[in-house]
């Protein structure tokens, strides 16, 4: 299932990608069925992935960074989380490979590596949610195409909450909920909203207005 949040509102983005731990004053947040209120923490997070727009990696060797995402992984488990997620090649052009011990935050590496490898520890780890915080949002075109193709490695099978502003990003959702001055404007598939002519409608005529020109 795909679910997509198009929002302008940065409290509120943020309020959505905490939505596991906020304290629920009304209504309920249900997995498969299971209000997540009567499940512990620790259970909760081994159901959800995350990859954020700023990705923060440890002072420590490629490897690790990616293993983390399940700690009892193989070696080829991990290597193959790194093909899926499109970014064995250049981990091998590193100077010691998957051993390469790479600067606290990543400093050593691009933007777009750095989302690779976070989405490499996702792959990983194989929870049944992701959560995807403006994954392509500041990186250039070569690196948004290969970070598409690993997002769709990793949320394969899987319930998939998305924040973004990129329209590409959120075309094939299930349903696209609009967010405008912290309340839900519309919602729908991408066909639907472009028929209601909407805020939906109007920001995607208004950006290929701006591709058009250049």
């Amino acid at each position: 299932t795909k679910n997509f949040r198009k929002t302008r509102d940065a409290a509120l983005k943020f309020e959505f990608t905490q939505l596991p731990w906020m304290v629920i004053k009304s209504g309920s947040i249900k997995v498969r069925g299971v209000d997540i209120r009567d499940v512990p923490l620790s259970e909760l997070m081994d159901k959800i992935s995350m990859v954020f727009q700023r990705v923060y990696l440890f002072a420590d060797t490629v490897y690790n960074n990616i293993a983390m995402g399940r700690p009892t992984a193989t070696k080829d488990e991990v290597e193959e989380a790194a093909r899926k997620a499109r970014c064995y090649d250049f981990i091998m052009n590193l100077p010691q490979g998957f051993d390469t011990v790479i600067g606290e935050g990543g400093a050593s590496l691009s933007g777009g590596e750095k989302q690779r490898i976070s989405i490499a520890r996702c792959i990983l780890k194989d929870a049944p949610i992701v959560i995807l915080d403006e994954a392509t949002a500041s990186v250039d075109l070569d690196n948004e195409r290969h970070i598409q193709e690993a997002i769709t490695e990793l949320v394969r099978g899987k319930t998939l909450l998305v924040i973004a502003h990129r329209l590409n990003t959120i075309r094939a959702a299930d349903k696209i909920v609009v967010v405008s001055e912290g309340k839900i404007a519309e919602q729908g598939t991408h066909e639907q909203l472009l028929k209601r002519g909407g805020l939906y409608s109007r920001f995607v005529c208004l950006r290929a207005r701006q591709r058009a020109e250049g």
